[in-house]
C-alpha cells in the first residue's frame, strides 16, 4: 500500500515536472524566461523546453500591432483656445525583453507621452492651423513617440487625430462662416450661371440670323436663276417656233380674261398691240371680199 502511495506520488512529480519543462508559445508571441529571478532568454513562437522549478516563464507578450484610442485631451492653441482633441495610436511590441523591463505600463506611458507631445506641437499652432494640418500633426507626434519609446522595445507605427472639437462659440462662428461662404459661393455660381447662359442664347440667336441670311440669299439666287432660266426658255421657244401675229392675238385673247379677274379690276388698258393683232387675226378668219368686176369700156 505505501509502495502504490510513493508510486502515485512519484508519477504526479513526473507529470508536474513534465508540464513545467515542456512550454507551448503560440504565433506572434513571446515568452521572456527567467533563471532564479534574472533574465535568462526569450522563448519564440513554437514547442520549448525549459528546467523545471528553475525557470519561470512570465505572461506572453503579444508581438501583434495593437490600436488604442485615448480619452479627449483639453489642448490649448497659439491663440489661447481650447480644443478637445482625441488621439489613436498604433503601436507594436518588438523586443519582448525590452517591454517587459524598461516600463511599468507601456500603454499608460505612451499615454502620457502623447499628452505632453500633442500639448507641445499644438502650443505652436493657431486653431485654423490645427484643423487643417493634421497630417503635419500626425508625424510630428509619431516621430516624437517612436523615439521616445525605442528603448521599452516599442514601436509606434501610426498616430491618428481622431476629433478635434473646438468651443461651441468658435463652433458657432465657424459654421456661420462656412454658411457665407457656401451663400457666396452659390451667388456667383448662379450668376455664372446667367451670364454663360445670356452668353449662348446671344450666340445662338447670332447663329440663327445668319443662317436664316444665308437662306434667303441662297433662296433669292435660286428664285432668280430659275426665273431667269424661265425666261431663257420661253424666249428660245418662241424664238425657235417663229409665232405670226395671228398667234400672238390668239394668246392676247386667252389672257383677256385673267386680266379682267378681280374686283378691283374696274378700269384695265387694252395694249396698242393687241388691236393691231385683233385686225390682223380677223383679216385672217374672214378674208376681205374680192373687187368687183371691171366694166367693159365702149369700144370707140
Amino acid at each position: 500500500m505505501i509502495a502504490l502511495i510513493v508510486l502515485a506520488v512519484v508519477a504526479l512529480f513526473v507529470l508536474v515536472a513534465l508540464a513545467r519543462t515542456i512550454r507551448i508559445v503560440p504565433q506572434a508571441r513571446a515568452g521572456v524566461v527567467e533563471r532564479f529571478g534574472r533574465y535568462s532568454r526569450t522563448l519564440n513562437p513554437g514547442l520549448a523546453i525549459v528546467v523545471p522549478f528553475v525557470d519561470r516563464v512570465r505572461r506572453l507578450v503579444d508581438l501583434r500591432e495593437q490600436v488604442v484610442s485615448f480619452q479627449p485631451q483639453p489642448v490649448i492653441t497659439e491663440d489661447n483656445l481650447v480644443v478637445n482633441i482625441d488621439t489613436v495610436i498604433y503601436f507594436s511590441v518588438t523586443d519582448a525583453k525590452a517591454a517587459t523591463y524598461e516600463i511599468a505600463n507601456p500603454v499608460d506611458a505612451i499615454d502620457m507621452l502623447s499628452v505632453t507631445t500633442l500639448r507641445n506641437v499644438i502650443g505652436g499652432m493657431t486653431l485654423e492651423e490645427t484643423l487643417t494640418s493634421r497630417d503635419s500633426i500626425n508625424d510630428q507626434l509619431r516621430g516624437t513617440l517612436d523615439d521616445a519609446t525605442g528603448k521599452w522595445g516599442i514601436r509606434v507605427h501610426r498616430v491618428e487625430l481622431k476629433a478635434v472639437d473646438p468651443p461651441p462659440s468658435i463652433k458657432d462662428t465657424m459654421e456661420k462662416q462656412m454658411r457665407a461662404d457656401r451663400e457666396k459661393r452659390a451667388a456667383i455660381l448662379q450668376a455664372e450661371g446667367i451670364k454663360q447662359a445670356a452668353i449662348l442664347t446671344a450666340e445662338g440667336e447670332k447663329q440663327a440670323a445668319i443662317l436664316k441670311a444665308e437662306g434667303q440669299k441662297q433662296a433669292a439666287i435660286l428664285a432668280a436663276e430659275g426665273q431667269s432660266k424661265a425666261i431663257k426658255t420661253v424666249f428660245e421657244a418662241i424664238h425657235e417656233g417663229n409665232p405670226d401675229p395671228a398667234l400672238l392675238a390668239y394668246q392676247y385673247l386667252q389672257v383677256l380674261p385673267q386680266i379682267a379677274q378681280g374686283d378691283s379690276n374696274k378700269v384695265w388698258v387694252i395694249p396698242s398691240e393687241l388691236t393691231r393683232a385683233l385686225g390682223g387675226l380677223s383679216e385672217r378668219v374672214m378674208p376681205s371680199p374680192p373687187p368687183p368686176p371691171e366694166k367693159p369700156k365702149p369700144s370707140s
